[in-house]
Parts: structure tokens; C-alpha cells; sequence
């Protein structure tokens, strides 16, 4: 933590403002993800859900991750990532491969398909995170909003 944030007693109640921050990142954390989704599916794109699934396949090496590492990435559950991916797999935009490594994981991959349609999506997000987010912050806010989200993220 940086100096002056620090409590001296862990259970020591928060300050007005320090509960403020709590609450508003927890609305952030709550409203955005419904915010982007609902302007996604109102224009016929993919579900945030599945986009984000897609855009992590499309950086990975080979358009390939495990199942237990895409789902990390999406911070979803096993199962969850499962059923994304069993829906995304019956429109033929990612299939599942045994993993070589070890032959008993199975890999999502990422098919041409599913490259199409991430890009076709690209645009509807990209204007949705702008108009809810990024029109929001500042230029010079920027690299200190993302050092303190980093601090927060890896604290966790």
C-alpha cells in the first residue's frame, strides 16, 4: 500500500471516503459488465460473455488455451467457461481439441469462424467501453487509475 492509506487497525472503521470508493467500484464492477452487454445485444453482436471468451483465444498463441486457463482469463468457473464454449462450438466459432500435453485437458480453439465474428463485434464494443468509460477519465488520469486498479487486482 502507499504511505497515508494505510490503517492502523484493520477493523478500524472506513472514512467517508474510503466507503464511498468501496461503493462506487462496487456499482462500477456491477454496471459496466450489464452496461456493454445490453449495448452489444442490442445491435445483434456477440454476448459480452462470448466476446470476451473470443478476444482472449485471438491473443493466445496458435488461437488455443486450455479450458482452465481461458476460464481464469474470463474469470469464470470450469463449468462456466464450459457452457460458453459448448454454445460458441454448435455455431462453429471455437471447437475443442484434446490437449496434447497430456491428453487428458481439453483445449478451446479458436476457429476463422469465431475470428469473423469477434471482429465483427470489435466495433459495437469498442464504442460501447468508450461511451461508458473511457469518456469518462481523463488522459492524464489514466496511467494513475490504472497503477491503483493494478494494486487492487493483485492484492486479491
Amino acid at each position: 500500500m502507499t504511505s497515508g492509506s494505510v490503517s492502523a487497525m484493520p477493523d478500524e472503521p472506513m472514512s467517508a471516503a474510503e466507503e464511498d470508493f468501496v461503493r462506487t467500484l462496487g456499482r462500477v464492477m456491477t454496471a459496466l459488465p450489464r452496461a456493454v452487454d445490453h449495448d452489444m445485444a442490442r445491435s445483434g453482436r456477440l454476448p459480452l460473455s462470448e466476446y470476451t471468451t473470443l478476444m482472449h483465444l485471438s491473443e493466445a498463441d496458435g488461437r488455443t488455451l486450455r479450458m482452465s486457463e481461458l476460464a481464469a482469463a474470463v474469470n469464470l468457473s470450469l463449468s462456466g467457461m464450459t457452457r460458453i464454449v459448448q454454445r460458441l462450438e454448435g455455431r462453429g466459432l471455437v471447437r475443442r481439441a484434446k490437449c496434447d500435453e497430456d491428453g487428458r485437458g481439453w483445449n478451446a480453439v479458436l476457429t476463422d469462424a469465431g475470428l469473423a465474428a469477434l471482429e465483427e463485434s470489435w466495433p459495437v464494443h469498442l464504442a460501447s467501453v468508450r461511451r461508458h468509460v473511457l469518456d469518462h477519465v481523463a488522459d492524464e488520469d489514466l496511467t494513475r487509475l490504472i497503477d491503483v486498479l493494478r494494486r487492487i487486482a493483485s492484492a486479491g
